[in-house]
């Protein structure tokens, strides 16, 4: 067959550089500026145009730190891509997945994604058909079976000629199947959007009313129309807010991934940042994948000196069995693989199974959990010396003939132990003080894991439960509100647990490193694999631990906090200034006044109230957990200033027309006004107030001032003075102004304060 078609499929993730630039320039917004700057050039307020260099340097630092961030990206994702075993011109070769072509013959085990549609040509595996086709069940393939890629190989070794690839097989639907859940937009990204969409649909026929009340109703010259139009759209436009969202997640992401830690999806980074409970698999998370054998022990009637016959007989069951888990590759090390048993039918380890079997003509051998293979009475004799190693965190294993009667007679015991991973009890110490719940579903004995939990100072290890007790979907929604350790669990009932703390209404992330953690991580709010994982795992995973170090997870979870509270703080003074202006400019219309602020006037309180302190409070560290929702938070911080400036200045300007003040009087007082609810709002938004806040509010304080005294900024920004009797009307409104928002955010605080209350004594917490 002739090897000519890649592996390679399309991908809408992976932008170029040329994308990334057209991205930034040619956008929505930035067409609406340009008509704008159009506009004022034939009006001839050149002065009106001092938001050009601040949109300018918006688009070049967006490419820039894009560009940075699709570099460092670019190069990790070559470190994560799959690799296999594949036969080429008599040679066995690693080749990268994306380099398979049709007719390669490939080597497939435990574990492993099925890159490409393939017929399997020898041995024999059980596949896991479930990111394609929802249904859980192992399915068993043999020779000239069909292998879909996007399914995942659970137990078992075979090679498979490959019979399509690229775009031509499943694995092109794989980012569909696999990761439907991460296509989903984040409550954060949504929200901005809307407020985009709203804002770019707003100015267009506000803009339009505005000129042509101007020249008709109020019989302005044009370029005084215009003015005056481009002052009430700029202050609509949320110009920077899009940007800042995009470079903010470039940035966490290009953070991260210098920390080996490759993000298959943006939102992941809010998800994680939002979490309440966090679900771990005992093997590969909290422990390495680094396996070994303690002891062996014999059953309670017999004697320990008897075993020597029968640890040859467990050599040979492993070299027959050859399954690819680190349990086997403890086994392997302890016993070593003697003769392969001729005419066996082997059954391999799952974990649906909880043992492997081999059938031979004189005799079938089971290895698998004791309390799964033994009957009630053989597992109650040796009760004691089996939990006696599960209370010291063991793993233990029992290896049994079963006789003609099916009775399955122990023939030893096997303890084994997973070394703790590094800086495992750090890590869960800091989500412990971050109030995130963590929560142990593992395929283990119940009592190793919680020892192993208590180890590594997880809270109410204590508390836990042997799955296969929990018959039904009640019975498992009753046990997360009231267990931390769940032994003994299979792949389907992980999905069931993850279900029910999300019907609790609760944030959900789940970490895992083999095949059967995918439909829980599927069903989480957000997925995490080990780097040392299953490539199953890796490929289904939003977040990949490239170097398995879990400790990454407190990285992961103050990057993305910081991201969400400093964006919701930049958020704020920006829908500040699109509420105050859209209001403003509709009763303007309505009114029939002139709009009294400039576009100058504008962009001077955007660059000391929006520009420069959004990037500045962004630089500093803020990891507390965000529990309002996004928009309410940031519409009940920005809605008491901007609905006071707006009927402070819109009544000041029905008051100055009917007295006869001067229209530039008005639109400085009106700057005036908008510049101290800005301000307010700043200092709003940045408490409490510690030194390094206190400094940026004071430096934007300090710059606004020297801007309105020194004289090339002042003929820049078209300030002028004010009549001195003018000046009772500014501290008349501006007091007045300052008391109402005052008074609103004071009231709202209240609320919130109270709502809290009764939240706590609605669970039983309040003291």
């Amino acid at each position: 067959m002739e090897k000519e078609k890649k592996n390679k499929k399309k991908t809408s993730s992976q932008d170029t550089v040329l994308s990334i630039v057209c991205k930034n320039v040619f956008t929505y917004f930035n067409l609406v500026f340009a008509i704008i700057a159009v506009l004022l050039v034939i009006a001839k307020s050149y002065r009106s145009l001092t938001f050009l260099p601040i949109i300018i340097a918006n688009c070049g630092i967006g490419i820039f730190q894009q560009l940075r961030s699709k570099k460092v990206l670019d190069n990790l994702n070559v470190l994560a891509q799959a690799s296999y075993l594949v036969d080429r011109d008599g040679q066995t070769v690693t080749v990268p997945m994306d380099e398979l072509e049709t007719g390669d013959l490939i080597h497939l085990e435990g574990g492993q994604q099925i890159p490409a549609d393939g017929e399997l040509v020898e041995g024999t595996v059980n596949v896991n058909e479930s990111l394609l086709t929802g249904e859980a069940d192992e399915i068993e393939k043999i020779t000239g079976s069909t292998l879909m890629s996007g399914s995942f190989v659970v137990s078992g070794k075979c090679t498979a000629r490959l019979t399509a690839v690229g775009e031509e097989c499943y694995a092109a639907q794989l980012t569909t199947k696999a990761r439907e859940i991460k296509n989903k937009k984040s409550e954060m990204v949504k929200n901005i959007e809307l407020i985009i969409k709203i804002a770019g649909v707003a100015i267009i026929p506000i803009g339009a009313a505005l000129y042509f009340e101007g020249v008709t109703i109020n019989h302005m010259s044009v370029s005084e129309s215009i003015v005056a139009m481009v002052g009430a759209i700029i202050g609509m436009i949320p110009e920077g807010l899009y940007l800042l969202l995009t470079v903010a997640l470039a940035l966490g992401a290009m953070h991260l991934a210098q920390k080996k830690v490759l993000l298959h999806d943006m939102r992941s980074i809010e998800t994680l940042a939002r979490v309440d409970v966090l679900c771990v698999d005992k093997t590969g998370t909290i422990t390495s994948n680094e396996m070994s054998v303690t002891e062996i022990f014999a059953p309670i009637e017999r004697k320990n000196d008897s075993l020597y016959s029968e640890k040859k007989l467990a050599s040979r069951y492993i070299a027959t069995v050859d399954d690819g888990n680190i349990t086997m590759n403890a086994l392997v090390e302890y016993f070593g693989k003697g003769e392969v048993f001729r005419d066996a039918e082997v059954i391999p380890f799952t974990s649906k199974l909880k043992y492997s079997q081999v059938t031979l003509k004189e005799a079938t051998y089971r290895l698998g959990a004791p309390d799964i293979l033994l009957s009630k009475n053989d597992y109650e004799r040796n009760r004691a010396l089996i939990e006696e190693r599960a209370d010291q965190g063991l793993r233990v294993l029992v290896f049994a003939e079963m006789e003609k009667d099916e009775h399955i007679v122990p023939i030893f015991f096997i303890a084994l132990k997973n070394g703790i991973r590094k800086n495992a009890e750090k890590t869960f110490e800091y989500f412990n003080n971050q109030g995130v719940e963590v929560k142990v579903i593992s395929g283990d004995n119940p009592l190793t894991v919680s020892r192993v939990a208590a180890q590594v100072g997880i809270r109410n290890a204590d508390r836990y439960v042997d799955a296969s007790t929990l018959e039904t979907e009640e019975d498992i929604e009753k046990a997360v509100s009231e267990y931390t350790i769940f032994g003994r669990v299979k792949p389907e009932q992980k999905k069931s647990i993850v279900l029910a703390i999300k019907k609790n209404g609760l944030k959900v992330a789940m970490t895992g490193d083999g095949v059967n953690d995918i439909l829980a991580m599927k069903e989480a709010d957000c997925s995490i694999a080990m780097g040392t994982g299953s490539d199953a795992a890796r490929q289904a995973a939003q977040v990949v631990l490239l170097d398995s170090d879990f400790s990454r997870m407190e990285d992961i979870v103050s990057r993305g906090r910081q991201i969400i509270n400093n964006i919701t703080r930049s958020a704020t003074v920006f829908l500040f200034k699109n509420i105050f202006s859209a209001l403003l400019a509709i009763c303007a219309i309505i009114a029939t006044f002139k709009y009294p602020l400039i576009p100058s006037h504008i962009s001077l309180v955007t660059l000391f109230n929006t520009g420069v302190p959004a990037f500045l409070l962004s630089l500093e560290p803020n990891i507390r957990k965000q529990k309002q929702e996004f928009f309410r938070r940031i519409l009940t911080n920005a809605g008491p200033a901007a609905f006071t400036a707006f009927f402070a200045i819109a009544v000041l300007s029905n008051f100055g027309e009917r007295n006869h003040i001067p229209s530039e009087s008005i639109g400085m007082i009106s700057m005036y006004l908008l510049a101290i609810a800005a301000f307010m709002l700043l200092v709003h938004i940045s408490r409490p107030l510690n030194i390094y806040r206190s400094v940026v509010v004071h430096l934007m304080f300090l710059g606004f001032i020297l801007f309105l005294l020194l004289p090339l900024t002042r003929n820049i920004y078209m300030v002028s003075d004010i009549d001195p009797s003018e000046v009772k009307i500014f501290f008349c409104f501006a007091i007045a102004e300052m008391i109402v928002i005052k008074l609103v955010i004071f009231g709202l605080e209240h609320i919130r304060k109270r709502k809290r209350v009764d939240e706590l004594k609605a669970i039983g917490r309040w003291k």
